[in-house]
């Protein structure tokens, strides 16, 4: 069942969608050469503890990390440790926290120092891709009109949509109904209403959709080993235009 949030609920995920927000450019602006992931995990933990909230990853499924740090070729849930970042490196940073009941969550793909020119538009695709989601983010719409702007967008610049992964509601808990793939046809799943709130999050790699699994069980990486990129923001349906709850303003 897909949960519609009353104006209560919605202030809370309001909150937590900021610390998370917050949260997310606290390790954008860490990413640089010398830094090791580790260190961005524990600086997101405890910038989140100290806004009173939770870090939802951290023990999830029993994932030891606060942040998924997910390097050049990791498309998803690359678990931070003592990887020292170096120029040319570009990292997708995940984060949720969990506040009063309720879960944010957001991602976003960032260089480290110089990248490739491939790599710079890797990025810009991906996080594009998500706005030319939101077009179709809207009362009356279905689901998978989301997914098949993002599919699109994605493939005319010559990139790919993972498929292995989608995005997914996000409210109470951190996974909910409904799952948001990035591709499919348009005019499926359910329709979109007003009190939904979604994780939409273009996974895009350079190559191949592809992606295999590592012995961890959480690291995922790109089946042909080149580049991957992520963005993620959690969207609230309204009845004009989407509201995206993951932005930083006012915390």
């Amino acid at each position: 069942m897909i949960a519609i949030k009353n104006e209560r609920e919605l202030a809370l995920m309001r909150k937590a969608c900021k610390i998370t927000a917050a949260a997310r450019a606290l390790a954008g602006e860490m990413v640089r050469p010398g830094v090791s992931t580790k260190q961005i995990d524990k600086a997101v933990h405890d910038f989140i503890v100290s806004q009173g909230a939770q870090p939802s990853f951290l023990g999830y499924h029993g994932f030891p990390g606060s942040i998924c740090a997910s390097v050049n070729s990791t498309v998803i849930h690359g678990i931070p440790g003592g990887y020292v970042l170096k120029e040319g490196d570009i990292v997708s940073i995940d984060v949720g926290a969990y506040y009063q009941g309720f879960h944010g969550d957001c991602a976003a793909t960032y260089a480290c120092g110089a990248i490739s020119a491939e790599a710079q538009k890797l990025i810009d695709v991906t996080k594009q891709s998500f706005f030319e989601g939101m077009r179709f983010a809207t009362r009356g719409h279905r689901v998978s009109d989301i997914s098949h702007a993002i599919q699109t967008y994605v493939e005319s610049n010559g990139f790919s949509v993972v498929r292995s992964f989608v995005g997914h509601g996000v409210g109470a808990q951190l996974h909910e109904e409904p799952e948001v793939p990035n591709f499919g046809k348009p005019g499926r799943g359910p329709r979109l209403v007003p009190g939904m709130t979604i994780a939409v999050e273009p996974m895009v790699n350079a190559g191949v959709y592809d992606v295999r699994v590592l012995k961890d069980g959480w690291t995922t990486v790109t089946a042909d080993g080149k580049l991957s990129a992520h963005y993620e923001n959690t969207v609230l349906i309204t009845d004009g235009e989407p509201e995206i709850l993951t932005v930083t303003e006012g915390l």
